[in-house]
């Protein structure tokens, strides 16, 4: 027996995606400090670079991107597969690449705080005008039309959203500026281009894909040195409203994501023994139940400085999983490829914490790439078993959905839900959970709720966004 599709990378990047979304929906200021960014702590939440540590709330990016990676021996292996020329493949990348950008300098200019202040209705409608309008821009219609006519329609919901960055009023005198994106989707953007030449160039050699992770440091490490060619290409860009060397960095998640995500593919290639289908789950419960404490410990130790502790029982917890996880069937030997390069990426950086002052997310440090892809890896361990073994519904299927559908996911809490609550006069009763720390918290999980609905409901109706 195989399966087609990796429900367990689908459960982790939902995971991410809900993640994400509670973060940012959350109300700020009232709530503890390691319910936001470590960095910018509550209540003035100011960016302090010499808070060291991270929270949950650090993991929830590199974990997407993570995913993103994971993703490329499903997306761009299964095209290799197939015959698909490596001159295709990377044209794909690169088209990606912009639909990502554009997609990042379109929402920021749609969101509703950019185009009015305060907000009305007009902000509100065109917010959500500019959400249905990517519809045509990054799905397939499901009409019945030839080619062209496809194409046509693409093209012409590309002009519409051209007309209306450059015709919108925004507030405060704002200008429409390429230099204006969110950040998070020109990250991908930039990982949807590189991270995927490197996975086209070594889809065979994850050995030679890890191989570029030193030179990508040695230009970091160098790149403070006046006067050096290695200066001259950190700073180097052609268009720097798209490309910067810096974002390269995030590199270092999203090639591990791609190793994870080959050691999934070749478990899906595997045929699975129906003995496996009668094991004792109950068995799997000190896997599960350890891999989560690797991650729930990190993340206490780090944030509350307990750094000898923690290293010492994350060297604990791992040896107990060593012992647990035998590479008898097809799942354990999955188990044990994602538990060996997840200690050693978590252990290394560990190894690395005490450079650059502590781990930090803002500005990122060597420990917080290696420690989040280490982390990473356990969190799919537990996905895995949870997805694969247990089989377990209800809001794992949400996660499944919404990861799925992550771009809708995303947009969602800004273009839809906030839009559609003013519209119908019920912000008030929203921003009545804003005094109390878990009324503050109840904020984000209807905010969040909502916003998955969403994403969940287009994803039954197989309308995907394919950016």
């Amino acid at each position: 027996m195989t399966r087609c599709r990796a429900t367990s990378l689908d459960v982790f990047r939902g995971y991410a995606i809900i993640t994400m979304i509670l973060s940012g929906t959350i109300t700020f200021g009232i709530l503890p400090g390691w319910m936001y960014h470590a960095q910018t702590p509550p209540p003035q939440h100011a960016f302090n670079p010499q808070i060291f540590g991270i929270t949950w709330v650090d993991l929830v990016f590199p974990f997407f991107l993570f995913a993103m990676g994971a993703a490329f021996p499903f997306s761009i292996g299964r095209k290799i597969e197939k015959g698909v020329s490596r001159f295709v493949l990377i044209k794909d990348s690169v088209i990606r690449g912009f639909q990502l950008t554009f997609f990042a300098i379109f929402i920021q200019h749609m969101y509703p705080w950019v185009l009015s202040s305060p907000q009305d209705n007009q902000a509100w409608l065109l917010s959500l005008g500019a959400f249905a309008l990517m519809f045509p821009m990054f799905m397939r219609l499901p009409l019945k039309l030839p080619e062209w006519g496809h194409l046509t329609i693409k093209l012409i919901s590309y002009g519409l959203a051209f007309l209306l960055l450059f015709s919108v009023s925004y507030a405060d005198g704002r200008q429409f500026s390429l230099g204006y994106s969110n950040i998070i989707i020109l990250i991908l953007a930039n990982m949807a281009i590189f991270g995927s030449l490197s996975y086209i160039y070594t889809h065979q050699k994850p050995l030679r894909r890890l191989a570029i992770l030193p030179f990508i440091m040695a230009v970091f490490l160098g790149s403070s040195t006046d006067h050096s060619w290695i200066k001259a290409l950190f700073n180097w860009s052609p268009a720097g409203w798209m490309y910067q060397f810096y974002y390269l960095k995030y590199l270092f998640i999203v090639i591990p994501g791609s190793i994870a995500g080959g050691y999934l593919h070749e478990w899906l290639k595997a045929p699975k023994p129906e003995v496996e289908k009668s094991k004792n789950h109950i068995s799997l419960l000190p896997i599960l139940f350890l891999s989560v404490g690797i991650i729930v410990l990190n993340l206490y130790c780090l944030y509350t400085r307990l750094l000898v502790l923690n290293l010492f029982g994350t060297i604990g917890l791992i040896i107990c999983l060593h012992f647990l996880i035998r590479p008898k069937g097809v799942n354990e030997k999955l188990w044990r490829k994602f538990f060996i390069a997840g200690s050693y990426l978590l252990l290394l950086g560990l190894f690395f914490e005490a450079y650059e002052g502590g781990i930090r997310k803002d500005d990122s440090t060597y420990s917080y790439y290696f420690v989040s892809s280490g982390l990473a890896f356990f969190a799919m361990i537990v996905f895995s078993i949870i997805s694969d073994v247990y089989r377990l519904n209800g809001i794992f299927k949400v996660f499944k959905m919404a990861g799925q559908n992550p771009m809708i996911a995303y947009v969602a809490p800004n273009l839809v839900v906030m839009p559609l609550l003013s519209l119908l006069h019920l912000t008030p009763y929203l921003d009545l959970l804003n005094h109390d720390p878990w009324c503050g918290f109840l904020r984000g999980l209807i905010v969040t709720s909502l916003s998955v609905t969403i994403s969940v409901l287009f994803t039954r109706i197989k309308w995907f966004w394919r950016t």
